[in-house]
Parts: structure tokens; sequence; C-alpha cells
């Protein structure tokens, strides 16, 4: 099975189920343009892989309305808002999304996921090649201090190199840096750069999934951030969503 996964991460930023949907909304809006139909219909994680299953309706309110039903703890504004909803066309491509964000904890970092999954051949699903569009669909929706989009492989071989734990920043195929990171990007790095709206920066080695990047060159990729300081994890406890 192809797997690619889609990750951004931020520091504190309370939020309640309301602000969450609206960002949620936004989020599955770009993956069912991006995905040629297989992301239209998005179900909760309870109901894995039952298409029968009832839909989440695609709007604030009834994001909102899974969000609020799925978080019970009166805890929850506190360490955070955990939900997952899937998609997709189970003998082509499956998304899942996940989120872990909008609590006020300063010690536990928020966080977006999107995991793409596919028995198809590889390079022919629509989703996966362009994992780069994804990640920078999370930058705007969500804000994040850094993102990337990874294989199991390239997960595996800069964790390896760097000795890194699963929240410190890092790149994989693509990488994603919020501004004050993007302010201290090395240049020349193999791949396209993208600047964001908000002046953050897309640093993409599948140069929008036209190739495909050696795992050398994506630790060496890391390499050169970490000697410019882009990737300095987040002083902790948290007192901002970016670096």
């Amino acid at each position: 099975m192809l797997s690619v996964v889609v990750h951004a991460l931020w520091g504190v930023r309370a939020e309640d189920p309301g602000q969450l949907a609206e960002r949620w909304v936004g989020t599955l809006d770009g993956l069912a343009e991006f995905g040629s139909g297989d992301c239209t219909t998005w179900r909760g994680a309870e109901s894995e892989d039952d298409l029968s299953a009832a839909p989440v309706e695609r709007v604030a309110s009834g994001v909102r309305a899974y969000v609020e039903r799925t978080n019970t703890e009166p805890d929850a504004p506190y360490i955070g808002y955990t939900s997952s909803l899937w998609s997709g066309r189970l003998e082509t491509v499956k998304v899942t999304v996940g989120i872990n964000a909008g609590g006020s904890a300063n010690r536990v970092p928020d966080s977006c996921v999107v995991a793409l999954e596919s028995t198809a051949a590889p390079g022919s699903v629509e989703l996966i090649n362009r994992s780069s569009d994804v990640l920078q669909l999370l930058a705007g929706c969500w804000g994040p201090d850094w993102g990337e989009a990874y294989s199991r492989e390239e997960f595996r071989a800069v964790k390896t190199e760097f000795g890194l734990r699963a929240t410190a920043p890092r790149g994989g195929r693509s990488v994603y840096l919020s501004p004050g990171r993007a302010a201290l990007a090395a240049e020349g790095l193999p791949g396209t750069y993208t600047r964001t709206a908000t002046g953050g920066l897309l640093v993409d080695l599948t140069r929008g999934g036209t190739a495909q990047p050696s795992v050398e060159s994506i630790v060496e990729m890391n390499r050169e951030l970490h000697a410019a300081g882009a990737l300095e994890p987040l002083p902790v406890p948290f007192d901002r969503a970016t670096f």
C-alpha cells in the first residue's frame, strides 16, 4: 500500500469548536477540490470503512456538531479537541483527516494530520501526487508553525539521521515553514519555493508531483535547514503558536 502523510503542527492557540469547524470546512473543501471526486463525502472515524454510515455534513454547523459530539469531556477546552474524519473510494484512495487542537494547555502542541493511502499503482492517484498542495492547504487553513509531507521511509530516514522527537520540526518530500522560520531558510534547496500570502514558505522537492526525491536529498534538505536555524523547536511551555 502506498501511503503519504501530510502533517502540520503549531503551539498553543485556544479556539472553540465553532472556530475549529471553520478551519475544518476549509480543509475538507480544499481536499474535495484536489481529489477528483474522492473526497466529497466525509464520515466519522468511528465508522471506519463503512460506506453506509451517515456522513458528516460538510458545513461549519455540521462539523461543529461532530466535534462537540466526539469531545464531551469537560476539560476539552484545556487539553484540546480531538476529531477525525475519513473519505475516499476504498478501491483507489482513502483520506483521513485528524486534528488535536484548540486547547489552552501550553505543553501539548496542536496538529492537523492528513493520511493518504492507496492500493492503486504508484503515481496514479492525484491526491498523493499533490501532497505538497495538501500541505499548502493546511498552511492556509490552520496557520501552523511548520509542516511536512512524507512517506514512512522518508520519515524514518530523517528520524534516524537527526534523532528527532515526533513533534520536532523537520521536512519530508516537502516542508512548510511559518514566516519566522522562512526568514531563516537556506537558499538553493533542490525544489520549488512557494511563498504563502502570510509570508510562510513551502519548499517542495517533488516539484509539484513531477519528481520523486531521494531519501538522501530529503536528509540533506533537513541538514541545511537545521544549520540555518529554520528548524529550531518552539520553546516549551508554549507561549505562541508559531516560531
